[in-house]
């Protein structure tokens, strides 16, 4: 594709590739645990759970392997971003969860971060989370150099890259679809060329809310599009090589699993978020005294959104209001109301009936929980992928952002989160000192002494920030400080029990401005 990838380490490499290998996790094995059972199991660790010892140096291992940080350099290309930490905690195996970060290189410039939450395996959230910049990019180029673009490669040259990534070694591992992606990228940007003849580029690089909902829409409808394109291309009688119809980066398998997906776009201090899911975007805001206020970005698309609900059963005849949403989950299967992919709620019915009659061989390779039909699908489609955008120009007070899938927010509040975020930024010697109030006995003091010392230990013990909001997502003592203990219990957990107590958790923690220390 059109990118360049950066590598770990204190001076970045380039390697500039055409049809680039970008992002993914180990390889899935053949049948991934779902997102959406209809009953899903409290994932609260139970203390009486038989787990083995863990050293410290183990539990450091675990949380620091997928770690990554990077720096950007002063000036206007940073759009005020300092930089960025970022870490990913598999609970599935192998994890569903994806990351990506990059930077915009032509056109107006800006950065772009994203987690993507798959679900009925990875495939669809490993493909989102290498092509969605790109559609983003060409959403929010000016026409000019979209022109430039088709013209090298009408003429065989070669193609300028439009992202640098910023990527973990271990995001490397699979190709992206390679020239089929690039193909639907390449009419993408034909279709801009054609449809937007004329404009004035000047207001190509202020159209970010309408870019970013039309590059969502259109990397859904392409995925869906090459999945079909797949489907009548392929034959039952035809045997496919081992492994080639049900590859990662296979079209029906894409399409068949579904993820969420956050993103935020900042470009010359104007911020914006695209939400589709249940992954969120908080602000941490440092207030005049100096604490910290956490704003919310992003809302949540699932049944304890009211607005959300509504909305669903809006779009639906009367008659079905009882079957839309069953046990707070779509069609009483899926827990998000908005994702990529998942094209079991989107299609025909008559398009399903012929992938379900006519290819088993395709459904047998799947999960079991998608081999069979949804029930009540009578008015498709169900499922949305146009995003919520939020707009924000960057204040002085706003110090950092943190995107997360929903594995950290079910096991932390908001406000913590940012609590523990900006102590790690501003440092301990910022707080105010601990004053002893007038109740307090001797065992309340001796807790937050403990507390504290907790908190020190902590701090030093992780420079990443994403990692630091890990060990205490697993560890909290439940009075703000990290129990060795019970981090080394949550992180020991078998594999197949580990699902039952969190999810995957990706975490990207962007920093902006400069702090006032």
């Amino acid at each position: 594709m059109l990118g360049r990838t950066g590598t770990i380490g204190g001076r970045c490499r380039f390697e500039v590739q055409q049809y680039c290998s970008l992002s993914s996790l180990p390889p899935p094995c053949k049948v991934s645990r779902l997102r959406y059972p209809a009953g899903s199991e409290s994932r609260k660790y139970r203390a009486g759970q038989e787990v083995g010892q863990m050293s410290s140096g183990q539990i450091n291992r675990i949380l620091k392997a997928n770690e990554y940080s990077h720096t950007l350099p002063r000036g206007p290309a940073s759009h005020g971003v300092l930089g960025f930490h970022s870490n990913i905690l598999p609970s599935n195996y192998p994890g569903e969860d994806r990351r990506s970060s990059a930077t915009c290189l032509p056109g107006c410039g800006g950065l772009q971060f994203g987690v993507f939450d798959g679900h009925a395996g990875s495939a669809c959230a490993h493909a989102v989370s290498q092509r969605l910049f790109y559609y983003i990019a060409v959403a929010t180029l000016p026409l000019k150099m979209l022109a430039e673009l088709e013209r090298a490669v009408e003429e065989g040259r070669a193609v300028p890259p439009l992202l640098e990534w910023h990527k973990h070694p271990r995001d490397h591992s699979h190709p992206d679809g390679g020239a089929s992606s690039f193909h639907s990228l390449r009419n993408y940007w034909q279709e801009r060329l054609e449809d937007e003849d004329g404009e004035d580029d000047d207001k190509d690089c202020g159209r970010g809310t309408s870019a970013l909902v039309n590059a969502f829409r259109r990397l859904d409808y392409d995925l869906s599009v090459e999945a079909q394109v797949h489907l009548s291309m392929s034959s039952p009688r035809r045997l496919s090589l081992p492994g080639e119809a049900f590859s990662l980066s296979s079209p029906l398998r894409v399409a068949l699993s579904g993820c969420t997906a956050c993103i935020a776009h900042i470009s010359n201090g104007v911020l914006h978020v695209a939400n589709l899911g249940d992954s969120r975007a908080v602000l941490g805001v440092q207030e005049p005294d100096g604490c910290w206020s956490a704003v919310s970005l992003t809302n949540d698309h699932n049944a304890q959104n009211p607005d959300e609900l509504q909305r669903i059963l809006g779009e639906h005849p009367l008659s079905e209001h009882r079957t839309v949403v069953r046990h707070d989950r779509l069609l009483g299967l899926l827990l998000p109301f908005r994702a990529f992919g998942d094209v079991r709620f989107k299609w025909s019915a008559e398009m399903l009936k012929r992938v379900y009659e006519t290819r088993p061989d395709i459904l047998s390779a799947l999960s079991e929980a998608v081999r069979t039909p949804p029930p009540h699908y009578l008015t498709p489609p169900y499922l949305s992928a146009e995003p919520e955008v939020t707009r924000h120009r960057i204040r002085p007070a706003d110090k950092f952002l943190v995107l997360a899938t929903d594995g950290l927010w079910e096991l932390m509040h908001r406000q913590t989160v940012v609590q523990l975020v900006g102590e790690q930024l501003t440092g301990l010697q910022q707080q105010r000192p601990m004053v002893p109030g007038l109740g307090m006995t001797l065992g309340s003091l001796q807790r937050l002494l403990l507390e504290r010392r907790g908190r020190v230990l902590s701090v030093l013990e992780d420079q990443n920030t994403a990692t630091h909001l890990l060990r205490h997502a697993l560890g909290d003592d439940g009075y703000g400080a990290v129990a060795p203990n019970r981090l080394a219990k949550m992180l020991s957990l078998p594999t197949e029990l580990a699902r039952r107590y969190r999810d995957d958790i990706t975490i990207t923690v962007v920093h902006l401005n400069e702090l006032d220390l």
